[in-house]
């Protein structure tokens, strides 16, 4: 099987290293052209969590894109998908196979895109959170910065044989669990994300935001909001390794002290690689979020899933005000009004307090 995957960042980058390494036909496509001509002539450079790797891979930029794809998984920042995806729309047929391998609540409208365009979105998109991570560092290079599975599921719940050939594919470079009910597992995903754009408010470790318990209370308010919003939409949140909701719906100072052992836990899983790692210095210390902010210096994806997640609670009457607070503090931080530091959660722990949302 053919695969082309549409941005070679951390993520789409890790798995075409992986599968390319595995003996599998992978394409990486990236507009930084830098960066393709770094791994056409160097190859993938991986470090990180795994020690270090070098990968002969073959990479190209979009406008070099013809014929037949094969399986296509679009892994961009989710603020870009659609821009990516109509690209390759004069390329797909009524038997492609799209992945959205990314963050965000991007396949409604990738399917949108693909009916507009005369094919059937619905067969074509299929569904998956990658919960591995890294950072694209450098042209080529690749940090490789905590493990995590893929899930993978068709948008009907389907297991079609397309599905696990994929996973098959993907499993080259991490476990992949199969799902059939994606698309709660994505909104679980961009649920608990929330407490992710919540430790980007200071340019500090994890352990250093919700590590501590009194930040940890509050990103679990925000957490317990937005849980609320998939609940006003009718959402079947589904548990993963990093998140159980049932953790989230906080009435009680017992509830409490489950929520926070669910953020340790989470925490735990994501830093026990790196702590069995002591010999390399890593170099994104935060969330995805905190290093585009912080390394990259360029806008995050945090509009495009955090911000959705509001849209989707304003249109169902869910209140949202406490995770508005949340990403207007990130939006003016990337718009140059607002210095990252931990007077972001003074001013949000008093704002939770002055509506009525801290936790017992």
């Amino acid at each position: 099987m053919k695969f082309t995957i549409i941005g070679a960042g951390a993520i789409g980058g890790l798995a075409g290293a992986y599968m390319t390494k595995a003996g599998h036909d992978v394409l990486l496509v990236d507009r930084w052209k830098e960066h393709v001509d770094a791994l056409n002539d160097k190859g993938m450079t991986i470090d990180g969590v795994r020690g270090d790797l070098n990968v002969k891979v073959k990479a190209a930029t979009p406008d070099q894109l013809s014929g037949d794809l094969g399986v296509i998984l679009v892994a961009t920042k989710s603020q870009h998908t659609l821009e990516a995806l109509k690209q390759i729309v004069p390329l797909l047929n009524a038997d492609s196979a799209v992945v959205s391998y990314q963050n965000g609540f991007n396949e409604p409208d990738m399917v949108a895109m693909l009916d507009e365009a005369g094919l059937p979105g619905k067969d074509i998109v299929i569904g998956s959170i990658p919960n591995y991570g890294g950072a694209l560092v450098d042209p080529g290079y690749i940090e490789f910065v905590h493990e995590g599975p893929i899930q993978l599921g068709e948008l009907s719940g389907e297991t079609t044989p397309r599905l696990k050939e994929i996973g098959d594919a993907l499993s080259a470079l991490t476990e992949v669990q199969y799902s059939d009910r994606i698309w709660g597992q994505i909104w679980a995903k961009e649920v608990y994300s929330a407490q992710v754009v919540f430790s980007a408010l200071a340019d500090a470790k994890i352990r250093d935001t919700l590590g501590v318990e009194r930040y940890a209370r509050l990103a679990g308010a925000i957490v317990k909001e937005a849980l609320e919003i998939a609940d006003a939409n009718n959402i079947d949140i589904q548990a993963f390794d990093f998140f159980d909701p049932a953790n989230y719906r906080v009435k009680t100072a017992e509830d409490t002290k489950k929520l926070l052992a669910n953020i340790d836990h989470a925490i735990w899983l994501l830093k026990k690689d790196q702590d069995n790692k002591p010999t390399h210095n890593f170099k994104k210390k935060g969330s995805g979020i905190w290093w585009d902010i912080v390394y990259r210096k360029r806008p995050s994806e945090t509009r495009a899933f955090a911000g959705k997640l509001i849209e989707f609670g304003k249109k169902a009457g869910a209140d949202t005000r406490l995770n508005e607070k949340m990403v207007g503090m990130i939006y003016e931080i990337e718009d140059g009004k607002r210095q990252l530091g931990f007077h972001n959660y003074d001013e949000l722990e008093a704002y939770a307090a002055e509506i009525g949302k801290t936790l017992p």
